[in-house]
């Protein structure tokens, strides 16, 4: 049978496209190898991390210890069994969402590995050995990424793990080493630090999340190491071994970090070994990862797109979501705006970091005056009713037009206000915006105004 649309994976990007598709009146099939849809969004990635850290949260007690002290705890022993009973409501609950909307827009789904067999048509090979071939006027690449395993890097699931397999814990460590300290590195981090597990995180570059502002990371590395998490910056591995009772690395400077378990969160390679893009003319990087065209997502085969992580920087699954809509609108001849220049980033960490717009070292170098306005979480009163010692928001200015070109934010709750930044930032709004509005208090979001107030006491009336 042929389709309008094929689309290769149902993580965020191939669920996004396969229902714009649909919306269109286009016949789609999604195909994926996975036991069920969702992809690594789903089952692996953004979902089971961000429960996995709400349930910490909730259970350790985190939030409250501003008022109750660093040994506040809400229940005394918890388990893996307590994380993974929580993880797997949220992930049922994600699937049967997906599976109903799949329904409701008439798009098909099939379980099976798919191969490129020519420009418009691939073959489709089940679990079970069952094999056909289905025809496409267009395809969406949504495959995905995996961790990097490096061959030196003894993964056993007892002492050493990959980022997917932190989900299949028999029971919490004692005592954790993470190696990277990107995204997923950080996050996992800090949420087995919340659960008072000692963290050792380990990167060989000398700076983290160098897409973030300076100072919000600044911030976050003093709250980690505050609270006793050790990180070794500057500090390249050498040497991963699994010992009968503990794991062992040795960095490059001659050091040991002995630990029960280590986490390697070192990268992620695009699942694209498997797809026979030769025989359609399309090439992968070294990390699997596919060069599109930035503002319709085609490839090098002008019928075929790719969306998501499998192209590479940001890879969030917002942005994704985007792509894949975009992509299946430019395949149907559907005209779009373009897209907003900012879009927010998020980082769920504990504490959260989240960011939208230009951090203070572009608005350096792009060399305009510029005026910057702070508030810290704890002096609004919502702050102080939470119990919120840490975390602050930062705006920046420009002094010549006034208008707000970035919005950075560490702390409690950062996710979710940086889309007030957002807003006033992609509408061209400016200082007297938050200066001139009345915001709910007390709220965590009056910070906007404080910081507005902070940089407009400085920029004058303009």
């Amino acid at each position: 049978m042929d389709y309008d649309m094929l689309v290769i994976g149902s993580g965020p990007s191939g669920r996004r496209a396969a229902v714009q598709s649909a919306k269109l009146g286009k016949s789609v099939l999604v195909v994926d190898r996975g036991r069920r849809l969702g992809g690594v969004s789903v089952h692996t990635g953004t979902i089971p991390s961000k429960t996995l850290r709400e349930t910490v949260l909730n259970l350790s007690g985190w939030r409250e210890r501003g008022f109750y002290g660093r040994g506040y705890r809400v229940k005394q022993d918890i388990s893996i069994g307590d994380l993974i009973q929580r993880l797997h409501k949220t992930l049922d609950h994600e699937v049967e969402v997906l599976q109903h909307q799949f329904m409701r827009n008439t798009v098909k789904s099939a379980r099976a590995a798919v191969k490129f067999i020519g420009p418009n048509k691939v073959s489709l090979t089940a679990d079970n050995g069952d094999y056909s071939e289905v025809g496409f006027a267009n395809a969406l690449i949504a495959v995905g990424t995996r961790p990097h395993r490096p061959r030196d890097v003894p993964f056993d699931k007892t002492r050493i793990f990959d980022s997917d397999e932190m989900l299949e814990l028999h029971h919490l460590p004692r005592t954790l080493t993470v190696i990277g300290a990107g995204v997923i590195g950080v996050e996992y981090a800090t949420i087995f630090s919340a659960l008072d597990v000692p963290v050792t995180l380990v990167e060989p570059r000398n700076t983290i999340l160098d897409f973030v502002d300076r100072e919000i990371v600044d911030d976050f590395i003093h709250q980690m190491r505050d609270r006793g998490m050790t990180i070794r910056l500057g500090s390249a591995v050498n040497v991963i071994a699994s010992k009968p009772d503990h794991a062992e690395v040795t960095l490059a400077d001659g050091r040991t970090i002995r630990s029960e378990m280590v986490l390697y969160a070192a990268g992620r390679s695009g699942n694209v070994g498997a797809l026979g893009l030769d025989v359609v003319g399309i090439e992968a990087d070294s990390r699997g990862r596919i060069k599109v065209d930035p503002q319709t997502f085609q490839t090098s085969a002008p019928n075929i797109y790719a969306a998501g992580d499998v192209i590479g920087f940001p890879s969030l699954a917002s942005t994704s979501m985007e792509q894949g809509r975009v992509a299946a609108c430019h395949a149907f001849g559907v005209p779009l705006p373009p897209p907003p220049e900012t879009f927010p980033y998020g980082i769920y960490a504990v504490p959260e970091i989240s960011t939208v717009g230009q951090s203070e070292e572009q608005v350096r170098e792009s060399g305009g005056a510029y005026e910057v306005g702070v508030a810290r979480f704890r002096e609004t009163s919502r702050g102080h009713i939470m119990g919120v010692n840490t975390g602050f928001l930062k705006l920046l200015f420009s002094v010549e037009t006034r208008r707000l070109l970035g919005a950075h934010i560490v702390g409690e709750g950062a996710t979710e206000l940086i889309h007030i930044g957002q807003a006033v930032i992609n509408l061209g709004g400016t200082v007297d915006f938050f200066v001139n509005n009345t915001f709910n208090y007390p709220t965590l979001a009056e910070a906007y105004k404080i910081a507005g107030l902070d940089a407009w006491n400085r920029m004058g009336r303009g």
